[in-house]
């Protein structure tokens, strides 16, 4: 089912491959992994009906590991229409959020790994939080640096903060709050005022591309991603403490 959902969106008359293409990306990919493709030359015949048949039947002749590496690739093919088409984003984002532990997801050599994984292991006891956080990790290590991942990133704190604060107000809402709940903590109050004040930063950067859906900077998200870590990791420490 999937790669029939593949092929449609990667064939797509408008937003898809052209014909040609399909049929040059599969050549090569069919020498290089040694695979007997039925349609490897373009026009493709009488008897193919359209450029996803042809596509969806080469598909299929791969290993379901070569599989997702096509797809993949396909997805960041120069040759699609830019800037790169919604459905195709989306694609990519399916395909490694349901096989990227399957078959191998790429590791970032960017984040700070010491950051993730302490705010993992701190995250532990909010599993909530914890699921959206190893989610924009995973698109992260992917290169899928897109809305969808500040937006688990967003959400991953959002409900860190209503677990700890015990309550049930939006992101925004809650900013005036981490300034009080760190002096109740013993925090410095040039700690808290800093504290609160990159946290409102942060929401309003956040809410620029939810509300614009700009592609985002790689940079700048590996340094979202590392603040919001070193948020997290704070936060859950000074609420187990006395």
């Amino acid at each position: 089912m999937f790669l029939t959902h593949a092929a449609d969106v990667l064939g797509d008359t408008d937003d898809g491959l052209s014909g040609s293409n399909i049929a040059k990306a599969f050549t090569g990919y069919a020498f290089d992994l040694n695979v007997n493709i039925p349609h490897a030359s373009y026009p493709f015949g009488a008897n193919v009906p359209n450029k996803r048949t042809a596509l969806l039947e080469n598909l299929k002749r791969f290993e379901p590991k070569d599989q997702y590496r096509i797809i993949r690739e396909l997805c960041e093919h120069p040759k699609l229409p830019q800037p790169v088409p919604g459905s195709v984003n989306n694609l990519k984002i399916q395909l490694i959020a349901r096989y990227a532990d399957q078959f191998g997801s790429v590791t970032s050599e960017t984040l700070n790994v010491t950051l993730v994984e302490e705010a993992k292991h701190w995250l532990t006891d909010y599993p909530d939080s914890l699921n959206l956080y190893d989610s924009a990790l995973t698109k992260f290590n992917n290169n899928v640096f897109e809305r969808n991942l500040l937006d688990d990133l967003r959400l991953s704190l959002e409900l860190l903060l209503k677990s700890i604060f015990k309550n049930t107000k939006s992101f925004e809402n809650q900013i005036p709050q981490i300034g009080t709940f760190i002096n109740s903590k013993g925090g410095s109050k040039e700690f808290s005022n800093m504290f609160r004040t990159l946290v409102e930063y942060y929401s309003k950067y956040q809410n620029s591309f939810v509300k614009h859906n700009d592609a985002v900077i790689e940079e700048e998200v590996e340094f979202i991603f590392e603040m919001t870590s070193s948020f997290m990791k704070h936060l859950v420490k000074m609420n187990i403490k006395s």
